[in-house]
């Protein structure tokens, strides 16, 4: 079974770990699920690794600076998208001339309600917060971090730098495996710079990225209190 794991496997590949970083829950920050990692399954070793390297990064990559119109034009067709969550409403805008085909997907599933009532599996403080994942709807039987839409889309790597608010997707081993799991960068993560298709950045909301990244997790980085999405809507700004 694949998952989806952050960026943060990816870090420890980059100092010589032995745990690949991997897209269990599409993932996105330690390296463990398809949010934002990149090893191709949940091994135990990248379970492990998952708290340690997101204090690595914390020491050595904590910026100033957060994701800001620089990091490129905005959404052409003048909309957002609006993630009311069970801890408030976040507000991302899309990076339109850097990843155009994950853009149209993430659209075409959020107007289809694919994901309503999902929840944010995967969260590492001073990391990132993962969601997307199918599996973690009630009633869902799959492992959370490994669920899609049946479908994988091609890569966008772009020159977009993974600062605080950037939204990119999480993938397996494989740079083409993103599919619906997504990820928010909750502070710093360059060693994900150009290894991660980065197609949004929030513009409201930023506040409560900091309440779900500072929620209690369990060792495999899972909320103890659950994060819900309730719904992700495209709409006009």
């Amino acid at each position: 079974m694949k998952k989806y794991f952050l960026p943060i496997l990816a870090a420890f590949l980059a100092v010589g770990c032995s745990a690949a970083p991997s897209a269990t829950t599409e993932t996105t920050t330690t390296g463990s699920t398809s949010s934002v990692a990149t090893t191709e399954t949940k091994t135990p070793a990248a379970t492990e690794s998952t708290k340690t390297a997101p204090s690595e990064q914390e020491s050595t990559t904590k910026p100033a600076q957060t994701a800001t119109k620089d990091q490129g034009p905005s959404d052409g067709k003048g909309e957002k998208a609006v993630i009311t969550t069970s801890m408030g409403v976040i507000e991302i805008e899309f990076l339109s001339n850097k990843a155009p085909n994950t853009i149209a997907n993430f659209r075409k599933l959020a107007k289809l309600e694919f994901y309503d009532n999902t929840k944010f599996h995967r969260i590492i403080k001073g990391f990132m917060i993962q969601g997307g994942d199918p599996n973690t709807k009630p009633g869902a039987t799959g492992q959370p971090g490994t669920g899609g839409p049946g479908y994988q889309v091609k890569a966008e790597f772009n020159d977009t730098k993974h600062l605080p608010g950037i939204v990119s997707m999480a993938r397996s081993s494989d740079p083409d495996s993103a599919g619906s799991q997504f990820f928010i960068v909750h502070e710093a993560a360059p060693h994900l710079d150009g290894g991660y298709t980065a197609f949004g950045r929030v513009i409201k909301g930023m506040d409560v990225v900091n309440k779900i990244a500072n929620v209690e997790t369990d060792g495999g980085d899972a909320p103890l209190t659950p994060v819900v999405v309730k719904s992700i809507r495209i709409v006009k700004k």
